[in-house]
């Protein structure tokens, strides 16, 4: 009976896992450069005296979908998106480096790019600081450029690079801030092949149909394993009745 109890017990516990990591993708659907997560189930046996007839059941991370999003033209001039593969290296609190997609960039009190969340963007020698008064484009290469906007025709200032890489996705591991940072915590180095498109943004990955579907049938089996408890606990108190009589 207990062989029953126990591998419903953790087949319920992990379906509310994975149905916490379906619900923060579905809840990002709509954040811009957002990477789906990815989990399964695998079945892992209970290894003790005598054979292993007991088996567990394990919510296993596999890793995130790190296909593109849908790009979205919006016509701002602080606004990129990259195409194809690569990331945006920006600075965090701590002044270590990590990356994103989400290239919705602002300006700081201090006149720096930076992220909404108010991360420096990093360019090849550190974070890019925009002057006053100037109109601000960003090339295919990160290339930054301003031109003053009170002249016209006014010169063209380039004031930085925006660091953009391109690091092997298995050496990718997502941090608590939804930042993505290197496994070996090695900074990679500049790739001249990552391009971005200026005045656009980059939308989720995330299939909210997709989502939906597999809300729904995670809900399904987790009934499925409260059914099974609930059938243990019906037996188990038959056996008690039938005990008692004898």
């Amino acid at each position: 009976m207990d062989r029953l109890v126990y591998t419903a017990a953790s087949g319920a516990k992990h379906i509310m896992e994975q149905q916490a990591t379906v619900a923060h993708n579905l809840a990002n659907a709509t954040t811009v450069g957002f990477r789906a997560q990815l989990d399964s189930f695998r079945a892992v046996h209970v290894l003790g005296e005598g054979l292993p007839t007991r088996t567990f059941v394990v919510d296993s991370t596999v890793g995130h979908d790190f296909s593109q999003g849908a790009l979205q033209q919006t016509g701002r001039d602080l606004d990129i998106a990259v195409q194809g593969k690569g990331w945006i290296a920006v600075e965090t609190p701590g002044g270590s480096e990590a990356y994103t997609r989400h290239g919705n960039f602002k300006l700081s009190e201090q006149g720096l790019l930076q992220t909404t969340d108010g991360k420096n963007v990093l360019g090849d020698s550190g974070p890019i600081a925009i002057p006053p008064d100037v109109t601000v484009t960003i090339g295919r290469d990160g290339t930054v450029s301003a031109q003053a906007t009170g002249i016209k025709p006014g010169a063209t200032t380039v004031l930085g690079r925006i660091k953009l890489v391109n690091p092997p996705e298995d050496n990718l591991v997502r941090g608590d801030d939804g930042l993505f940072r290197t496994k070996d915590g090695q900074a990679p180095d500049a790739d001249p092949l990552v391009a971005v498109m200026g005045g656009a943004l980059e939308s989720s990955n995330v299939n909210p149909v997709d989502s939906m579907v597999n809300m729904i049938t995670l809900a399904r089996n987790f009934e499925m394993h409260m059914s099974l408890l609930k059938n243990a606990e019906n037996n188990a108190s038959k056996a008690s009745q039938l005990l008692a009589l004898g």
